[in-house]
């Protein structure tokens, strides 16, 4: 009996008094973990199946329709000629080779472009594109490769106008350097992190975006898309472990969290979205999409991001903590992950409102100059739309630092504490 107690009071002056019971709890708790994420999953499963889209059609939006009322059809092409003279040629959005025809009257000049066309069926021959100057007006010079919309007038000839410019092999180059840099760096890891990024985009575009032109409660499908693509961004990227477990689980709860403070706020500060120009065509042109439902679906996509970068982070400072120090105790290790966290989340917080504020840029800019007050400013659904997502974020973000901290914590011991293959087992987790 007097050697059980001083046993006992040796490891209660190390800091393991808690750790040191009969049944270790790492094990159980990495079972309830595991079992947790096997639960969720198959909920998150059959959610995809209960809101997956059906297959009725959406009408095309009038601003996004030919004339025809058809999708935009665009071709590729390229200024060779660019100089300013009358407009009025007959030649102006019509099929030619050669040259266009000359003005019929000299009653005001543009910017007049002759574009070879260089694919569908007019390839290889021209069009004369005529731009009067002013704001929001392209300014083309021989040379750039754009993009033209093809139609059909109600006389049946083909006519061209112009659409964009062509960026495909840039965004190609920008997009092949960030992969390079991050397989590079991160290796095979890197990899797979960016075979998450299109697994998040499948997601995104074969899932979320038809559920939401289906009608389909916005929230929920946000929900279980938000979901789908965790479970594949961080197995992908991290591997399927413990210490990915333990990110994966905070990171859920943390999504839910920013779910109902979402909702919470913009009920509270009626926000309606509509500043937004994008937000009123939605709700001009498809009407059956809820606005207030789409911006809080957004607000809850727009957190994951942040919130997988510091529960990751979490995680693996609590594992690598215990797999340097195998004799330190469940709390020493959730107290001086807490301390890297508490770093985290100063800095974190910045980029978030920083980043939200970069966004909103142009609009500040525009009612500075208005002269409106301050408050007003502030309060104008525009601006708080982008305040209350940098705060729910934050909120957000800030409680998921203890919650994955202590779940990695926890976990980061599954053997009996005070025993050597402990630390091991956490680093090879």
């Amino acid at each position: 009996m007097n050697h059980g107690h001083g046993h006992f009071g040796h490891g209660h002056g190390h800091g393991h008094g808690q750790d040191e019971s009969p049944i270790p709890l790492g094990p159980i708790a990495a079972k309830i973990v595991v079992g947790l994420l096997a639960a969720i999953g198959l909920l998150v499963l059959f959610g995809t199946a209960l809101l997956w889209p059906s297959s009725r059609s959406v009408d095309i939006p009038a601003p996004f329709q030919t004339s025809s009322g058809g999708a935009v059809v665009t071709e590729a092409g390229t200024v060779v000629e660019q100089d300013t003279g009358p407009c009025g040629s007959a030649s102006f959005g019509r099929v030619f080779t050669g040259e266009p025809s000359p003005p019929s009257s000299n009653a005001f000049d543009c910017e007049r472009s002759i574009v070879a066309i260089e694919s569908g069926p007019d390839d290889g021959a021209r069009t004369l594109l005529e731009v009067i100057p002013g704001p929001g007006q392209p300014e083309l010079q021989a040379g750039d490769e754009i993009r033209l919309v093809r139609q059909t007038d109600p006389a049946g000839a083909t006519q061209y106008s112009f659409y964009d410019y062509a960026r495909g092999f840039p965004l190609a180059l920008v997009v092949a350097a960030f992969a390079v840099v991050v397989v590079a760096i991160a290796r095979w890891r890197g990899l797979r992190a960016l075979i998450g990024l299109v697994v998040a985009f499948g997601v995104l575009v074969v899932f979320m975006l038809p559920a939401l032109l289906d009608g389909k409660p916005a929230v929920p499908v946000a929900l279980v898309g938000g979901a789908l693509i965790l479970y594949a961004v961080l197995y992908l990227a991290h591997g399927v472990n413990l210490r990915t477990s333990s990110a994966l689980l905070g990171t859920l709860a943390s999504m839910v969290v920013a779910a109902l403070l979402s909702y919470v706020a913009i009920r509270m500060t009626h926000l309606t979205g509509l500043s937004e120009e994008q937000n009123t065509d939605v709700q001009l042109y498809i009407g059956h999409v809820s606005i207030s439902g789409l911006l809080l679906a957004g607000f809850i996509i727009g957190s994951l991001g942040v919130l997988n970068d510091v529960t990751i982070t979490q995680a693996s400072s609590a594992f690598e903590l215990a797999g340097l120090d195998p004799e330190s105790s469940r709390r020493e290790i959730f107290s001086a992950a807490m301390r890297v966290g508490r770093d985290h989340i100063a800095s974190t917080v910045y980029t978030l409102v920083l980043a939200y504020a970069g966004g909103a840029l142009p609009l500040l800019l525009l009612f500075s100059v208005a002269g409106r007050s301050i408050t007003d400013v502030i309060t104008s659904d525009a601006v708080a739309i982008e305040l209350v997502r940098a705060c729910v974020g934050g909120i957000a973000l800030t409680l998921s630092v203890p919650l994955t901290t202590a779940i990695a914590a926890v976990l980061a011991r599954t053997d009996a504490p005070g025993q050597q293959t402990g630390g091991r087992h956490a680093r090879r987790a």
